[in-house]
């Protein structure tokens, strides 16, 4: 017998819609789960039951009077610990913030409320997002429910984590080099890095360079593009201007998958990293070309839209990003090892030096736009590795070691965050013993409803929507305090 976790997000949204069940019934549904199997998995820091009944009610009450606006009203969600959240603690993954609780909401979570979304508390992410595992001093490691022993990835982990389980129907991530997308490829599922400009970044920051930027982690692609048409509320001021949107919007773009024929690049080298990649992840990849060639597309190799000497001036963004989040002196030595080690870097950077690795950035990404004139998508490995134990990156107490093994972990993400263009990961392999492995899929800055399509196709070749951990199927605690 199906449970409400086995509907996609836009099916929930549906049956809420008919009145076949209540967003209430569905955030009591979800709570249960959480209080079940989250100690075991640690995907939320903090989960927020009254709030999430009161909005959940009030859309049930809505529902009994009128027709629903928004495609996922109603739905569950969640939002990372790295965005602002109004009146909810919000720790940056670290203990300088654990009892931090702004007064104001970052635009995405503004834009998922008016959407008519229901958020049930704070997914984990690494300290400050600067990691791609989620180990802080804020609870338990992140990790990954199809093998417990290993990590769910991140910084948005928690998300990726919560999703996997079926303690959420989507979530929010966001993604500054490959956020959203290494969680997704670790845990089996959709994970789609927008285009620059299409989400607000706001209302702190200053585009940290154009970085990163929010986005969806989902079961489908179709659910991944409705909660992007949810996040991408046009707003004011921004640094970056947004895109044109698709006809209709992105879930309308999903839904049609009909890209007709197009010339995808295949490119497997890591760029950031000199490492070997597994068989797994290369597999991954064949195993999508052939998809690709058979729906249509003409798929050739191509080199890496940059070259591995580009790694050193990514790094030096990095460094001097990691001293975004101001922290008090008297608490420096509160951060994680690894975040101290980067921001005494981020210090060292001087102004010309960053001047210049933006400058000869900037022009790198010119020159690889001009290389690659005629190829509309871009086919690549995700990750290097298709999964690593909890505690595999720090293990040698230090953290330039660390920093050493997520580059070698992940070398090819970052490459479309400095790019701008959208990309998505899709869990299109397995390992030998069942783990996820997925693929990134990456088209011009701005073609997101394009990518969003042939996203899509490859679903509907290949479908994945109904593969999961075994904990999905383990049922929740069927009591849950209504507070």
């Amino acid at each position: 017998m199906a449970e409400l976790h086995d509907l996609t997000a836009l099916e929930q949204a549906a049956a809420i819609r008919r009145r076949e069940v209540g967003a209430a019934e569905l955030v009591r549904h979800y709570l249960g789960r959480i209080a079940t199997h989250d100690p075991g998995i640690g995907a939320f820091v903090t989960v927020i039951a009254e709030p999430a009944l009161a909005a959940a009610r009030s859309v049930d009450q809505q529902a009994s009077t009128g027709p629903l606006a928004g495609a996922l009203a109603g739905v569950p969600v969640a939002i990372k610990d790295l965005t602002l959240t109004a009146g909810v603690r919000t720790g940056f993954g670290s203990a300088v913030f654990a009892t931090f609780v702004p007064q104001q909401d970052a635009d995405v979570v503004t834009a998922l409320r008016q959407a008519g979304t229901v958020s049930l508390g704070k997914t984990a992410t690494s300290e400050f997002g600067t990691a791609l595992y989620c180990e802080t001093a804020l609870g338990p490691p992140t990790r990954n429910p199809w093998r417990p022993s290993h990590t769910a990835g991140g910084s948005s982990g928690g998300a990726a984590a919560a999703v996997a389980a079926g303690l959420v129907s989507a979530a929010q991530g966001n993604d500054g080099g490959g956020s959203v997308r290494i969680p997704a490829a670790i845990c089996g599922l959709v994970g789609l890095k927008p285009s620059r400009g299409v989400v607000s970044g706001g209302p702190v920051g200053f585009g940290a360079f154009g970085l990163p930027t929010d986005g969806p982690i989902a079961r489908t692609v179709t659910d991944a593009a409705a909660l992007l048409d949810a996040m991408a509320a046009p707003v004011p001021g921004q640094p970056y201007l947004p895109p044109p949107g698709p006809p209709g919007g992105y879930l309308a773009a999903a839904r049609r998958a009909d890209p007709g024929p197009r010339r995808v690049g295949r490119w497997t080298g890591p760029v950031l990293a000199d490492t070997a990649v597994d068989p797994a992840c290369r597999a991954a990849v064949d195993a999508a070309a052939e998809l690709l060639g058979e729906a249509g597309h003409q798929v050739v190799d191509v080199d890496p839209p940059l070259r591995p000497d580009a790694a050193p001036l990514f790094e030096t963004l990095w460094q001097a990003l990691a001293l975004a989040t101001p922290v008090p002196p008297e608490q420096e030595h509160r951060l994680l090892p690894v975040t101290r080690w980067l921001r005494e870097r981020g210090r060292a950077v001087s102004v010309p030096r960053l001047l210049a690795a933006l400058s000869e950035l900037q022009g790198r990404v010119r020159a690889a736009a001009h290389r690659l004139a005629g190829v509309e998508l871009l086919l690549s490995p995700v990750l290097a590795q298709p999964a690593a134990p909890v505690g595999w990156f720090t293990e040698t107490g230090d953290p330039a070691e660390d920093f050493a093994r997520q580059k070698r972990f992940s070398p090819y993400c970052a490459v479309y965050n400095l790019t701008g263009a959208p990309a998505v990961s899709l869990p299109m392999g397995a390992t030998a013993d069942g783990d996820p492995v997925g693929v990134m899929l990456a088209a011009d800055p701005g073609a997101d409803g394009l990518l969003l399509q042939v996203a899509a196709q490859l679903e509907q070749a290949a479908p994945w929507s109904g593969r999961h951990p075994p904990v999905w199927s383990e049922p929740g605690s069927a009591t849950v305090n209504e507070v």
